[in-house]
C-alpha cells in the first residue's frame, strides 16, 4: 500500500489548480489530457463555469481561507499549482497555506523576480515565471537563432534548429560539434517529423532539424555560427 501511494505521488495523479486564468486553464487542460484528475478552483464564477466540462471537478472558492482548503480535502492531493495572476497577496497566502497543510508538491506562478523570491522563501517546491520564460523563448525564435528555445535550468537550455548547409551529408562524429562548440546534439528529426536519438554515426541532411543542449553562452555562440 505504501509503495502504491508513493507511486501515485510521483505521477501526481490528483492535482489541484488554483487560479483558472489563461495560464491556469491551459495547464489544467493539459494535465487532464495526460491522464491526471484535476480540480480547478477560482473565485470567478464565470471562469469556473467555462472549465466545468473540461476538468474532473471545478469549484468556486477562496483558497486564501484555510478552512476552505480543508473542506476541499487538500491533504488528498498529490500536487498543487498556484496559478493566481495579478493578486500577489492571494498567491503568497495560498502558497503558504498549502505548504502548512502538507501538500507534497507545490508549484507556484510568479509575476516578478521579487514575487518569485518570496515564494521560494516560503518553501514552494517549484516557482515558475511563465511570462518571462515565454518572452525569452519567443525572442530567440523571432531573432532567427532557433526554431524553439526551452530553458531547462538557469544556465542550461535546449534549442531546435535547422541543419546548416555546412553540416549537410556529414555525420556527427565528423562534425565534432561537442568538441568545437561545447554543446551536444541530442536528437534529430527527418522529414517525417519524428525525433530519433542522435549518435556519432547519424548523418545530417538538408531538411533535418536538430535538438541541441548546452549551457547558455556556448549555445548562443553555436546559434550565431549556424
Amino acid at each position: 500500500m505504501a509503495k502504491e501511494k508513493a507511486k501515485r505521488r510521483i505521477l501526481h495523479t490528483n492535482v489541484i489548480v488554483i487560479g483558472l486564468g489563461r495560464f491556469g486553464s491551459s495547464l489544467a487542460r493539459e494535465l487532464v489530457r495526460t491522464g491526471h484528475e484535476v480540480l480547478g478552483v477560482d473565485t470567478d464564477e464565470k471562469l469556473v463555469q467555462q472549465m466545468a466540462q473540461e476538468l474532473t471537478h471545478t469549484v468556486k472558492a477562496d483558497c486564501t481561507d484555510e478552512a476552505v482548503l480543508s473542506e476541499l480535502g487538500i491533504q488528498e492531493f498529490d500536487a498543487a499549482v498556484v496559478a493566481i495572476g495579478a493578486d500577489i497577496e492571494a498567491s503568497i497566502l495560498t502558497t503558504s497555506l498549502l505548504l502548512q497543510l502538507g501538500v507534497p508538491n507545490v508549484w507556484a506562478k510568479a509575476n516578478s523576480k521579487s514575487h518569485g523570491r518570496i515564494l521560494e522563501q516560503l518553501g514552494a517546491h517549484h516557482v515558475v515565471f511563465p511570462e518571462y520564460e515565454m518572452g525569452k523563448r519567443v525572442a530567440h525564435m523571432v531573432s532567427g537563432e532557433s526554431l524553439d528555445y526551452v530553458p531547462i535550468d538557469n544556465d542550461f537550455v535546449m534549442i531546435k534548429s535547422k541543419v546548416p548547409e555546412s553540416f549537410h551529408n556529414k555525420n556527427l562524429a565528423e562534425l565534432k560539434i561537442r568538441t568545437n562548440y561545447e554543446v551536444t546534439v541530442v536528437a534529430v528529426t527527418k522529414g517525417d517529423g519524428k525525433y530519433a536519438p542522435a549518435f556519432p554515426e547519424t548523418v545530417l541532411e538538408s531538411g533535418d532539424q536538430i535538438v541541441v543542449a548546452g549551457q547558455v553562452e556556448p549555445l548562443n555562440k553555436f546559434c550565431r555560427v549556424i
